[in-house]
C-alpha cells in the first residue's frame, strides 16, 4: 500500500541549492530595526534640557507643598532688619502657607540669620489636606541652619484647647497648662513637666505672649527647645526655635533673638 509522504515544514517556495547556485535575498521583516526620523543634534538637546527643566514643576504637581521653600539662603531675598541688621525679616502673607489663605491664621513674622534656609513641609504636616477646618495642629513653616539649629511655626486650632469662640491666650490657661497640651508639638514626642526649666508672660500690645526654655533630651527636635504661644482668632500659633547640645553652645543667643522677635 502507498503511503503518504510526510508534509514538510518548509514552504515549497524555499529550496535548496546547490554550492554554484546563488541564493535568493533574505527579507527579514519581522527583525528590521523600527523607523526613525532623524532630527539635529541641537534640536535634541535643546528638548532634553526643556525635559529636564519641567521635572521640578512636574514634582511639585504631585506632591504639593504647603510653602514655597526655596533651597537658598535666606538673606538672598529677605530684607534686613531694621533693629538688627545681622538679621533678616520674615513676614509671613497669605502666599505662603495654606491656613494663612484660608484665613485660619493671622500673619506672624520673625528674624533670623540670613544663611538659613527655608525648609519643605511635608503634606501630611501642613494642614493644606484639612483646610479650612482642621482639627489637629499643623506646621506653618520652617527653617534650618546644620550649625545653629532649626524653627518652626505650629498652629493649633483654637476649639482643640477651648470652647470660647475668639479666646486669648489667657483664657486658655496659665503657661504650664498650654504648653502641656502642646509640647509634643514642640518636642516631636513628649514632654515631661521636669523639662520645663522656665515659663514667663510677654505683652506686646494688646497680644500676650507665653514664652518657655525647654530641656528635653530625649525629644526629636533638640535636646534644647524654646517656644513661644499666642491666640488670635481661631488660632493658637506657636513659635519652636530648637537645637542639639553642640548647635546650643554657638547659638543660644541667636535662637533667644529670633524667639523674642516672633509676634502675630
Amino acid at each position: 500500500m502507498a503511503t503518504t509522504p510526510p508534509v514538510s515544514p518548509i514552504p515549497h517556495s524555499i529550496v535548496t541549492h546547490s554550492s554554484t547556485s546563488k541564493p535568493p535575498p533574505t527579507l527579514s521583516f519581522s527583525h528590521s530595526p523600527p523607523f526613525r526620523p532623524q532630527f539635529p543634534q541641537k534640536t535634541l538637546r535643546r528638548d532634553f534640557l526643556k525635559g529636564v527643566a519641567l521635572l521640578p514643576l512636574l514634582h511639585d504637581l504631585k506632591t504639593p507643598s504647603s510653602s514655597v521653600a526655596r533651597e537658598v539662603e535666606v538673606g538672598s531675598y529677605l530684607p534686613p532688619s531694621t533693629s538688627d541688621p545681622s538679621f533678616v525679616v520674615f513676614k509671613a502673607s497669605s502666599k505662603d502657607t495654606p491656613a494663612l489663605r484660608a484665613g485660619n491664621v493671622e500673619p506672624y513674622q520673625f528674624i533670623l540669620p540670613p544663611t538659613w534656609k527655608q525648609q519643605r513641609v511635608a503634606n501630611i504636616l501642613s494642614g493644606n489636606y484639612c483646610q479650612p477646618k482642621c482639627a489637629e495642629p499643623w506646621v506653618e513653616v520652617k527653617f534650618e541652619d546644620e550649625k545653629q539649629g532649626k524653627v518652626q511655626i505650629v498652629a493649633s486650632p483654637l476649639i482643640r484647647l477651648t470652647n470660647k469662640p475668639n479666646a486669648t491666650i489667657e483664657d486658655i490657661g496659665s503657661p504650664e497648662k498650654l504648653i502641656a497640651s502642646l509640647g509634643p508639638f514642640v518636642t516631636g514626642n513628649t514632654l515631661d513637666p521636669d523639662e520645663l526649666l522656665e515659663s514667663s508672660i510677654e505683652k506686646l500690645g494688646d497680644q500676650t505672649y507665653y514664652k518657655y526654655v525647654l530641656e528635653t533630651p530625649f525629644a526629636l527636635t533638640g535636646s534644647h527647645n524654646l517656644a513661644k504661644a499666642t491666640a488670635k482668632g481661631n488660632t493658637v500659633v506657636l513659635f519652636v526655635a530648637s537645637a542639639s547640645d553642640k548647635q546650643w553652645q554657638s547659638s543660644e543667643k541667636t535662637l533667644k533673638a529670633m524667639l523674642d522677635s516672633f509676634q502675630v
